[in-house]
């Protein structure tokens, strides 16, 4: 069933309940991030038919799984309602649905020790056999079981184990554990040690390790080889029960330097609200800490959790495909860091991470999937100026300038572009000229035949104004330099309806410039727009453009297709110069 015809089908409840699962589904329509309508409408279909039961009706039933499949695909993170969808299947299908779904809500959430624990637990209660039980825990383990709190999986495998009386494999279980820091780690340490009295020597190490410990035990006791059997069990065992406890310490202190970490973490789930900034800090020092560490295995499972708590914020994301990126090797795993965020987690109006991906792609050769990856943003964002302007830095780059204004004058072009969103690209525009074609005067010409469409755009202003502030001067240039910086403030005074903070703003700035590089007749100039901008109103012309900027708030139908049509003016302007838009503009 698809989103399109949700608000068409029939649910299998009464009127009155599809009259709300199809309100509520077109609110989602318009408002998918919106947590609490998923769960109305969740709850609203577990109602269906009294209550949704495996003699429900077929449409009822599909209307709760494809709620589930939507809500979930959405949010993958909320391990819960994974294992609310498996207990629905399982009420309604059996053990195999269930099964599925667990193993879909598993691979969404590969580091939930909650989400596998409870898998195991369905394994193990639904499947006589112990060969795919063990299979899943170990599956479970190599996932989750490096995680701090991961003593419910690890109590869970022991457990069934402990059903089956396979004490040789709690016995390997327990090694295992006894030296990954975690919570419980003390617990585990003495039942190990309890058990490592009854079992065999031969399943207390490898071969090599009791090898190794032979020869020590000989090079310490000449006598050694003399000893009868039992003497060197009990002598291997000693020192095995050394070596045990150096695992121990050694894990007890690992796990005290990641409690101080630990500790601090009050939301160690998914949930779609914001964290405070002592949650985001805490997981900032805690991957210091890890990555100068210097285990791999351990840096990844840290980033993995962390990137479960913070998976709306770009910047864990970035971190971690600049880790990865760093490890030799780890190009496809880089990629795929980078995927995960764009496809599933950081949401596209904040694009910083899609970009850093095109770039990635870029670095590796893949300029097409580059180009992709900024047509996808600008497909949901076509206004994102950051966008824009990075597509257009792509192209310059790899076929050259004529490319890469091409971007700028396709996306002026559109009419569902913003005009102030036009006026930063006009901007960009003559920033590229000026700075990549090095040409002051075609840089100039956009800014002159271009703003009488963009005048109440501040940062069209402000790219001007720092553009004439940029060029380098000499004694005997200064004064016309001078005039240009000034026909720049003496132009947005006149033409633009910007507010008049914006106006002081720019004025500020055009002051400074004339104390510290104005000519000898500068101050002049100086104590008129100082009174002019910020003197009481009897002698400031304040009121006159409060009244200008209260007289239109939007550009009007005639200048807004001139707007549309400003390229042909430019390009002629470009293949012939008009000496009268060279030169700054005269004022009065």
């Amino acid at each position: 069933m698809s989103d399109t015809t949700m608000a068409d089908y029939n649910y299998g409840g009464t009127d009155e309940e599809n009259a709300e699962i199809r309100t509520l589904s077109l609110e989602l329509d318009a408002d998918r991030d919106n947590f609490e309508l998923w769960e109305k409408l969740l709850y609203a279909c577990e109602a269906l038919d009294g209550g949704l039961n495996r003699n429900s009706s077929p449409q009822a039933i599909e209307t709760m799984r494809n709620t589930y499949d939507r809500m979930l695909l959405k949010f993958p993170l909320l391990f819960g309602y994974w294992k609310k969808y498996a207990d629905f299947e399982f009420n309604i299908s059996g053990p195999e649905a269930a099964e599925m779904v667990y193993e879909r809500g598993c691979a969404s959430i590969t580091n939930s020790v909650d989400l596998w624990t409870q898998f195991c637990s369905f394994k193990l209660e639904t499947t006589h056999e112990p060969q795919p039980v063990r299979e899943l825990f170990e599956r479970a383990a190599e996932h989750v079981g490096l995680d701090f709190l991961s003593h419910p999986l690890w109590d869970k495998y022991l457990e069934y184990e402990d059903r089956l009386e396979a004490t040789e494999n709690i016995f390997a279980i327990l090694k295992r554990i006894i030296a990954i820091p975690m919570h419980q780690y003390a617990r585990y340490y003495e039942r190990f040690r309890q058990l490592a009295q009854t079992r065999p020597v031969s399943e207390l190490a490898s071969e090599e390790v009791l090898s190794r410990l032979r020869a020590e035990l000989q090079a310490e006791d000449p006598h050694f080889n003399s000893k009868t059997e039992p003497e060197i069990d009990m002598a291997i065992r000693a020192k095995m029960d050394a070596v045990s406890y150096e695992t121990f310490t050694r894990t007890q202190e690992e796990t005290n330097k990641r409690w101080a970490f630990e500790s601090e973490i009050k939301r160690p789930y998914f949930h779609v609200t914001e964290l405070d900034h002592s949650q985001l800090a805490n997981w900032r020092k805690y991957l210091d800490f890890e990555e100068a560490s210097g285990d791999r295995a351990r840096i990844i499972f840290l980033y993995e959790r962390c990137l479960v708590t913070c998976a709306y914020y770009d910047e864990f994301w970035l971190r971690y495909a600049r880790w990865m990126s760093a490890q030799p090797g780890k190009e496809e795993d880089t990629r795929i860091v980078y995927m995960r965020a764009a496809t599933l987690f950081v949401p596209v109006s904040r694009p910083a991470v899609r970009l850093q991906f095109a770039y990635y792609e870029e670095s590796c050769g893949r300029v097409d999937i580059a180009r992709a990856i900024h047509a996808a943003v600008l497909d949901i964002l076509p206004s994102s100026v950051e966008t824009i302007v990075s597509l257009a830095s792509l192209e310059r780059r790899q076929v050259g300038l004529e490319a890469a204004i091409e971007v700028f004058k396709k996306k002026l072009d559109q009419p569902e572009i913003d005009l102030f969103v036009k006026a930063v690209l006009v901007a960009e525009w003559a920033f590229m000229l000026w700075k990549i074609k090095g040409s002051v005067d075609d840089a100039r010409i956009v800014f002159t035949k271009n703003v009488e469409y963009y005048a109440d755009s501040r940062q069209f202003w402000w790219k001007w104004l720092e553009f004439e502030l940029a060029q380098p001067t000499t004694q005997d240039t200064e004064a016309q330099a001078s005039e240009r910086v000034g026909n720049v403030i003496a132009e947005m005074r006149i033409r633009s309806r910007l507010s008049l903070t914006a106006k002081k703003e720019l004025c500020e700035v055009y002051l400074t410039y004339l104390q510290q590089r104005g000519g000898k007749d500068s101050m002049k100039k100086f104590i008129e727009i100082d009174r002019e901008i910020f003197g009481p109103a009897s002698v400031s012309s304040t009121d006159k453009l409060n009244q200008k900027e209260s007289g239109a708030a939007t550009l009007d139908a005639a200048t807004q297709q001139k707007a549309e049509g400003r390229y042909q003016s430019y390009y002629e302007v470009y293949a012939e110069p008009d000496p009268a838009a060279q030169g700054p503009a005269s004022f009065n």
